[in-house]
């Protein structure tokens, strides 16, 4: 049984603490968070202030990091060099020179499993699709499209107001909604050539960060991608992620993968699992991703998400945010 703590009780500690508590695997052991009157509320779990008190006092296998995003790095690394597995949420890092530093710290700790949570890799519709891709069944993809049509109020960024600032979340609708598409869309189609985006805010909120994001992407492989992200929509709208084949289209939408052919003919390939509770936009693969990671400490395997693997992601918004400020095509190896 693994001992698991956890830093950061916002929104999302929610998910990882219900999937701690129903895994076979694990006990959550410890809680940490600057607000103690979140702390208090699990007063069977041991609550602290500080990370470092926590490290110190407990014997832990694995921390979940549940931080605003510019304190993910500074975290990861304490937990790694006290030689504690790390599941880190998205993003990485706030952009990729920081992202990188922890590509060098598991580099630095081979025996120290860092995994970052990108939990829709682990989507029935996204693996099958996954699949389809490598197969090369249909040929070779041509083109890929990510839409996320999202809404944030005004609120959620003065209830949290890190949420509204470049320092402390290294933007908005690219970093904190739809990085996952992002991420998903280069799963797909591999290297990246080139990117030209904007980003912009069609809200009159008082931030820093963009809400409307649009980008095409040129990948090594030939294929060209469009993605679109908002959060000035009129509310959360399912996420779209389609791959274009010479002759066929896959598409995944409302949680289920469907197939077009030329003809227009539509059929059901997967579906994912109903949501039972939590926000549906989270997904339903947090569970899987946790209890695989939690397998790959067990078994000393190296089948998680790294942060190299997680490292494209970052540098794609990178791009964008670089593009739409000089108005250029940003070419990814200059990145």
């Amino acid at each position: 049984m693994l001992n698991v703590g956890l830093v950061g009780l916002g929104d999302i500690s929610k998910v990882h603490i219900q999937a701690i508590q129903n895994s076979s695997m694990a006990q959550l052991v410890a809680i940490c968070d600057k607000n103690e009157l979140l702390g208090k509320g699990m007063p069977h779990v041991n609550y602290y202030h500080d990370l470092d008190k926590m490290i110190g006092s407990e014997t832990l296998d694995c921390v979940h990091i549940c931080l605003p995003h510019y304190l993910h790095v500074s975290a990861t690394k304490t937990c790694v060099e006290n030689g504690i597995n790390v599941l880190q949420e998205k993003p990485l890092a706030i952009n990729a020179k920081e992202g990188l530093e922890l590509v060098k710290l598991q580099h630095k700790h081979p025996n120290v499993k860092i995994g970052i949570c990108f939990q829709n890799r682990y989507n029935d519709t996204f693996q099958t699709l996954q699949k389809v891709v490598e197969s090369k069944t249909y040929g070779e993809v041509i083109g890929v499209k990510g839409l996320v049509t999202w809404f944030r109020p005004e609120s959620y960024y003065k209830d949290k107001p890190w949420r509204g600032k470049m320092s402390t979340a290294g933007g908005g609708v690219l970093i904190n909604q739809s990085i996952h598409t992002l991420d998903l869309m280069q799963v797909l189609c591999g290297k990246i050539a080139s990117i030209k985006g904007t980003v912009s805010q069609l809200l009159d909120y008082d931030i820093e960060v963009e809400d409307t994001a649009s980008a095409h992407i040129k990948f090594d492989n030939k294929a060209n991608g469009m993605f679109f992200a908002t959060n000035a929509n009129f509310g959360n709208s399912t996420v779209e992620l389609q791959i274009i084949f010479e002759n066929e289209k896959f598409t995944i939408k409302d949680n289920i993968l469907t197939r077009v052919n030329e003809d227009g003919y539509k059929v059901k390939i997967a579906e994912d699992e109903k949501m039972t509770s939590s926000k549906t936009y989270y997904g339903p693969s947090h569970r899987k991703l946790i209890n695989a990671f939690y397998t790959c400490i067990n078994n000393d395997s190296d089948q998680y998400i790294h942060p190299k693997d997680a490292l494209p992601s970052i540098a794609m918004i990178d791009a964008i945010q670089k593009s739409s400020e000089s108005n250029q095509t940003v070419q990814f190896n200059n990145i």
